[in-house]
């Protein structure tokens, strides 16, 4: 019989992201435990305990403290001092380094300051002066650690005893052989002004390990936390107690302390509008925008390694991102990468409150990971400008499909079938609205109503054959869809078509037909890349369309994407030159200001990598609607 006994370790991590006002904030608490083999190192790290048993259920209760007002910055002249704007605390405005430094000279005027980064600690230094080593130990006895400035927080948590250390127990620890609360919320009910119930009394028991001392102010038990403007300026320190489900008996605990809280981003530039010479008269008026607003999926550190962590997070991302939209006035709105669980939690709820309608198309394959992890595209429009009339969405897989069974004859098992379809399904989609204006029409003969499209190509450089396919399959359906319905439908096509005006697919678009000698009907094929494209020849379309920003500016934009690794444009507002006529388009910022507040896009300013397109529309000449 094996009565061989084995230890556990019991680890309990806890983070939080950088405070920002406005952008909710949600602690990562995680326990879990190991099982230690007698072979093993028996120091465990920091956070961790020995246990008999692995852990039990569990569930967490918090506690948010605010510290007092936080000097950032010992030096006079830093800009830090007086501002907490997110840009003033970006990596690219620290130089490169989010790392504060303290002052360990003894005999310096400067002992144990803080300076938010190196710059500003050479420029101090310039001010320093000795000081006697009486008068430095004075001061050293008599400041305790909470006084000084110290900016290694991790130290302090250590020295509350507020983190179990992996063989020792804190008082907290000791009272568990006490009546324990009936369940973590009794922990919370049970807290008074920061005192303990006596457990004799018969009194609830409530976790009181960590005290953060005089200086900060408990102000909240919930999980989730939303800086407001009273807390710019302070730091926030957030308590996680794990109890166990079953009996509520405190297991673990542990504290973390932020950065600094820093205020709301300050609201974006006014993009300046330029206009077209002759746009009096004519009919409707309305203002559409296209937008490629980066999915969280996509926006990590690994692929934007020059944006702070904490910027790239979509609540702070979110924020910009809305104030930049309504800032613009649009009355439609294209939007893309907007993932799926975004769009039912936050973008049709902001969106509608701002008082558009809209749909949404996700892409095809299935969600990275958790549910709602999936990015598409989006459409919305002004309530109080139009009312839906027809809406549709095209998934590119589902027409190639089509198109390998109904019009090649190929059996989509077979080999050829397979390396078709693979080359083609790439889950990218389209949306396509009709929108009527609601105010009446002077005229019953005037046009009252408009289509838009818009879509999203797939992003690899290395199929320009695939972005060809689904540029014209698009162009195909739309001519399919507006032919049904009366050829005057005035027509508009936006979105991120990874594109660059030398492709095809600019060729494609503007004049309606390809050379049969561009490289990029000219892939080179074999095996592995089968030729999904037809003659150059039979790639055409009926549509004379027109750029809005080429035919407003005389130019496309100097860019509307903007990465370190990328520059250049691949989002267009396409429209019917027949019966639109753009007026006006919102230039691209020049890049001293793109770079203003970063390397490249995003940034604490830019919160996307792709810059928002505006213009203004027109619908001219008369027809049988």
């Amino acid at each position: 019989m094996n009565t061989k006994e084995y230890l556990y370790s019991w680890h309990l991590s806890l983070r939080a992201d950088r405070p920002v006002e406005g952008c909710g904030m949600r602690p990562h608490a995680y326990m879990y435990g190991k099982k230690l083999d007698e072979r093993e190192d028996k120091t465990l790290p920091p956070h961790s305990k020995k246990m008999k048993e692995p852990p039990p259920q569990h569930e967490f209760s918090y506690r948010w403290f605010r510290s007092p007002l936080h000097e950032p910055c010992a030096y006079e002249n830093c800009p830090r001092r007086t501002s907490f704007s997110p840009h003033d605390w970006s990596r690219h405005a620290l130089g490169g380094t989010e790392c504060g430094l303290q002052c360990v000279s003894t005999q310096s005027s400067l002992f144990r300051c803080t300076f938010c980064n190196s710059t500003c600690f050479v420029n101090a230094w310039k001010t320093q002066y000795s000081v006697p080593k009486e008068a430095t130990r004075t001061e050293t006895h008599g400041r305790t650690r909470s006084q000084s400035f110290g900016s290694n927080d991790e130290d302090v948590f250590d020295d509350t005893g507020s983190v179990r250390s992996s063989n020792g127990s804190s008082p907290a620890l000791d009272t568990l052989s006490s009546p324990p609360p009936s369940t973590p919320r009794g922990f919370l009910s049970g807290y008074s002004a920061g005192k303990q119930l006596n457990p004799a009394s018969g009194s609830s028991m409530y976790h009181s390990e960590y005290d953060a001392g005089d200086d900060w102010v408990e102000f909240s038990r919930d999980q989730l936390y939303m800086p407001g403007p009273e807390d710019v300026g302070h730091k926030l320190k957030i308590e996680a107690a794990a109890y166990s489900t079953d009996t509520s008996e405190l297991l673990m605990s542990r504290v973390v302390k932020t950065d600094v809280v820093l205020g709301r981003a300050p609201d974006p530039l006014k993009r300046q509008l330029v206009t077209t010479k002759g746009g009096g008269g004519g009919g409707p008026r309305f203002r559409v925008i296209t937008y490629n607003v980066l999915a969280e999926i996509y926006a990590t550190q690994q692929q934007y390694p020059y944006c702070d962590f904490w910027a790239l997070s979509w609540d702070y991302r979110f924020q910009n991102i809305l104030r930049e939209i309504i800032d613009a006035s649009p009355e439609v709105v294209c939007l893309q990468e907007i993932q799926a669980d975004h769009y039912e939690n936050h973008v049709y709820v902001a969106m509608a409150d701002a008082g558009f309608e809209g749909v949404y198309k996700q892409k095809t394959r299935q969600s990275m990971g958790l549910a709602g992890k999936v990015d598409g595209c989006a459409l919305f429009w002004r309530r109080s400008k139009f009312h839906l009339v027809e809406s549709y969405s095209i998934e590119f897989n589902e027409v190639a499909q089509r198109q390998a069974t109904q019009v090649l004859g190929l059996n989509p098992r077979s080999e050829e079938g397979v390396a078709f379809l693979n080359r083609l399904s790439k889950d990218n989609v389209a949306q396509l609205v009709v929108l009527e204006f609601i105010q009446p029409s002077r005229s019953n003969r005037e046009i009252s109503q408009v289509c838009i499209a818009n879509t999203h190509l797939y992003s690899n450089k290395d199929f320009p054959d695939v972005k060809l396919w689904q540029t014209w399959q698009l162009l195909q359906e739309l001519e399919s869809f507006i032919m049904s319905r009366g050829t005057n439908l005035p027509l508009i096509i936006c979105g991120d078509f990874n594109s660059t005006p030398d492709t095809a697919v600019y060729d494609l678009l503007s004049r309606q037909t390809v050379h049969p000698g561009h490289p990029d009907v000219n892939v080179t094929t074999g095996d592995d890349v089968p030729n999904v494209l037809p003659d150059a020849m039979n790639i055409t379309h009926s549509f004379q369309l027109g750029s809005a920003y080429q035919t407003v500016l005389g130019e496309e934009p100097w860019t509307t994407n903007f990465t370190v690794n990328f520059k250049g444009v691949l989002d267009y507002i396409w429209y019917s030159a027949q019966n639109l006529r753009p007026l006006s388009a919102a230039p691209i910022p020049e890049e001293k200001q793109l770079t203003k507040n970063g390397e490249a896009l995003p940034s604490t300013e830019y919160s996307s990598d792709h810059i928002m397109l505006i213009s203004d529309m027109q619908i001219i000449g008369n027809g049988a609607r």
